[in-house]
C-alpha cells in the first residue's frame, strides 16, 4: 500500500498541550496515513482518537511523504517539547517506495524508538508496518515486512501491528482515487484497529508511572 510522496500536500499540524494536564499524551509520528491526506484533517484517524478519548491529550506530528530519516531528524524536539507517554510510529513505507535501503530504515527505526525509551522510561512505542503495491514486486515488499518484525523482536516491549490498514486495503469502497490511501469512510476502522495497541501503551505507561512514584 503506497503513501503520497509529496509532502508539502498535507501536514497535520501538532497541537497546543497543556504539561500541567494529568491526561497522558500520545505523540503520532507518520506520514500521509496519518496526516489525513486527501480529506479534512478532522475526519482522519488520529482527529478521530482524540475526538472519541477526550481523556487523552494527543499531537499529530504527521506530515505526507516523511521519511523515517525526516522522523528521526524532527522527534528529539518533539520529545523535549510534549513527552509523550506513547509514541506511535507511522513510518518506513516512503523510504521502501524510494528504493531506499531498507537496512537504514530500521536503523532510523530504532533510533527513534530508543529516543523515546531515552526521553523517559515511561515513554510506550506502538509501531505501525505497512506493505508495498504489488506492482513493487513481492521480493522487496517482503523485505519490508520482515524488517518490521525483526525490529519488533528486537525490542523489548514494542506494540506492533504490520499492516494496520489491511482491514480497509483491500475494499475499494473504502480507498482514495489513488487506490492508495483509505478515505474519510475508512478512519473508523483503521482507529478501531489501532486503539487497542494505544491502549495497551497507555496502561503500561500508566502502571510504570504508579511504580516510579
Amino acid at each position: 500500500m503506497g503513501i503520497c510522496l509529496y509532502p508539502s500536500l498535507t501536514v497535520a499540524q501538532p497541537q497546543a498541550v497543556n504539561q500541567a494536564d494529568s491526561k497522558p499524551i500520545v505523540l503520532v509520528l507518520g506520514d500521509s496515513l496519518s496526516a489525513a491526506y486527501g480529506m479534512e484533517s478532522e475526519r482522519g484517524w488520529v482527529s478521530l482518537l482524540q475526538q472519541e478519548h477526550k481523556g487523552l491529550q494527543v499531537v499529530n506530528a504527521s506530515i505526507s511523504g516523511e521519511t523515517t530519516s525526516g522522523g528521526k531528524q524532527r522527534l528529539p524536539a518533539l520529545m523535549k517539547q510534549y513527552s509523550p507517554d506513547v509514541l506511535v510510529l507511522e513510518l518506513g513505507a516512503n523510504d521502501a517506495l524510494r528504493g531506499q535501503d531498507l537496512n537504514s530504515t530500521k536503523r532510523n527505526l530504532q533510533t527513534m524508538i530508543d529516543a523515546c525509551k531515552t526521553r523517559s522510561g515511561n515513554c510506550e512505542v506502538v509501531l505501525l508496518g505497512i506493505r508495498l503495491p504489488t506492482n513493487y514486486g513481492p521480493a522487496y515488499d517482503l523485505q519490508l515486512q520482515k524488517m518490521y518484525e525483526s525490529l519488533s523482536k528486537e525490542t523489548d516491549g514494542i506494540r506492533f501491528d504490520p499492516f494496520f490498514i489491511e482491514d480497509v486495503a483491500l475494499d475499494p469502497d473504502l480507498m482514495q482515487w489513488d487506490g492508495l490511501h483509505p478515505n474519510a469512510e475508512a478512519q473508523p476502522e483503521i482507529l478501531k484497529r489501532v486503539w487497542p495497541l494505544i491502549e495497551q501503551a497507555l496502561q503500561e505507561a500508566a502502571r510504570k508511572n504508579r511504580t516510579a512514584s
